[in-house]
């Protein structure tokens, strides 16, 4: 059974790296020792063991080790074995590339489907839905494929914002770039603000967090959906 945790962000304004998080990643992480750690979206272009450190002092803190899968001489075998893994944000195009690369997406998602507990933030929730086509990033290598792993049954924008009204900034708003998508797809995509993330237990799929996501369909408004809500609710098809 299928058991996820889909957040906007690792860092929300004024805390430090996961510090919103901990104590949703506590209970998630319960009775876990050791985390597999997929460092390859690199955000800034840090190393992996940079990055790999920054997550370790974050999940020391609720006492969870964590390993980087790059540190496997397999890294397929390294998610074939593991109990529990994170994705972190960074670069969309960079992660999925790397994904690819080793054909690491297969195995991720059995794994995933068979309820290793999967924790992704940023470009690590983008690789969660259908495809990466609603990311924000910019396309700095070319990936074999825009597929992802298809765990949930729509697509993501996360660190999704509002227009300003105020901003004399007149280029594209979030909203205008994913009615764009619409225009060539018909998937449902979830705008996650930051600071909220979807908690998957099985076929459940509910918003968390103290604000509301936007929905967007085609042909039709986006509308305003509320915490607590279960996106299973609603036909996709």
């Amino acid at each position: 059974m299928k058991k996820m945790i889909i957040a906007s962000t690792s860092t929300v304004y004024g805390s430090g790296y996961l510090e919103y998080i901990l104590p949703t990643l506590r209970r998630f992480y319960k009775g876990i020792d050791e985390i597999i750690f997929i460092p390859y979206a690199r955000p800034g272009g840090i190393s992996y063991n940079e990055y790999t450190n920054i997550a370790a002092r974050a999940f020391a803190k609720i006492g969870i080790m964590v390993k980087g899968i790059h540190e496997f001489d397999n890294p397929m075998t390294a998610i074939e074995n593991s109990k529990a893994i994170f994705t972190g944000g960074g670069n969309t195009f960079v992660l999925v590339n790397e994904l690819h690369r080793q054909n690491l997406f297969p195995a991720l998602k059995k794994a995933i489907e068979e309820g290793v507990l999967y924790f992704g933030t940023s470009a690590g929730s983008n690789i969660t839905g259908i495809n990466m086509k609603t990311t924000n990033d910019m396309p700095i290598v070319y990936p074999e494929s825009f597929r992802t792993l298809g765990s949930i049954p729509f697509n993501i924008n996360p660190h999704y914002q509002d227009p300003d009204p105020d901003s004399k900034h007149k280029g594209e708003t979030r909203e205008t770039r994913i009615r764009e998508f619409h225009t060539y797809n018909q998937l449902p995509v979830i705008g996650l603000r930051e600071g909220s993330w979807l908690e998957v237990n099985g076929e459940d799929i509910i918003l968390k967090g103290n604000l509301n996501a936007r929905l967007f369909r085609k042909d039709s408004e986006p509308i305003e959906i509320s915490p607590d809500y279960n996106f299973n609710k609603l036909c996709f098809g």
